[in-house]
């Protein structure tokens, strides 16, 4: 008896998973055609209103983006007192960086600071401000950024002791001075890193842990804290 294919033996998708995997599909193809149009605009120094939504998290990277008002609240606390000699470094917070690029663009700050943004997925290299960084090479960046800059935002993306120290070398080597009275710093990560961050690694600058919450788009398990060597309508020191 000869061969004869049956397809009666091969497994067949259930009308449910076929209609999930047309879903996951459809909503890929959106996000591609999302991230093609943003960097079409970015190409052309685009001014308009920017979202994270073309930039699907992977939480094998420790990607999990702050919610829309998180990451402004961050962004006008970078932006506050700014003037168009200030230099801001945005160290693996890319959504805080988006929403930097909407308040500058919204036409509600005059000042026109430098901002680079220090991040490890090169999606965001279609923006003119795009540095990438490992922090497992915490200062292997150019040269000229070394000592340069004001305010500066940093949320490792590992809870580790070792990713954070490296980090805050990588701020401290783009920090201008390392004094509370001229750094302007903000620094998200796990509540267990607290005392690592307020002591140790930027307590010489008066680090200490906000009241500010912290929110994320999608959610995160882990307690997350805002901690700041500075106080302002944003957050003040949370009450030990």
């Amino acid at each position: 008896m000869g061969l004869v294919d049956d397809d009666d033996d091969m497994p067949q998708l259930s009308g449910s998973a076929l209609d999930a995997l047309k879903e996951f599909y459809g909503e890929r193809d959106a996000r591609l055609k999302q991230f093609e149009e943003l960097k079409g605009k970015a190409e052309d120094d685009f001014e308009g209103k920017l979202s994270m939504e073309a930039f699907t998290e992977d939480w094998n990277a420790s990607q999990f983006w702050y919610n829309d008002e998180t990451a402004t609240t961050l962004a006008r606390q970078l932006l506050d007192g700014a003037t168009d000699e200030t230099k801001i470094a945005v160290v693996s917070a890319p959504s805080a960086f988006i929403q930097l690029k909407n308040l500058m663009a919204s036409g509600e700050y005059k000042c026109r600071p430098e901002i680079k943004l220090l991040e490890f997925d090169e999606r965001f290299a279609v923006f003119k401000e795009f540095v990438r960084y490992d922090f497992e090479k915490a200062i292997q960046l150019p040269a000229e950024m070394k000592g340069a800059y004001d305010h500066i935002i940093c949320d490792p993306p590992f809870l580790s002791e070792d990713c954070q120290t490296k980090a805050a070398l990588t701020v401290r080597w783009l920090a201008k001075s390392w004094t509370a009275d001229s750094l302007r710093l903000i620094v998200c990560t796990g509540e267990r890193m607290e005392g690592l961050v307020t002591s140790k690694l930027y307590g010489k600058v008066g680090t200490k842990t906000s009241n500010y919450e912290i929110m994320h788009a999608k959610g995160l398990s882990n307690e997350f804290r805002c901690y700041a060597n500075f106080e302002c309508d944003g957050w003040k020191w949370a009450k030990q």
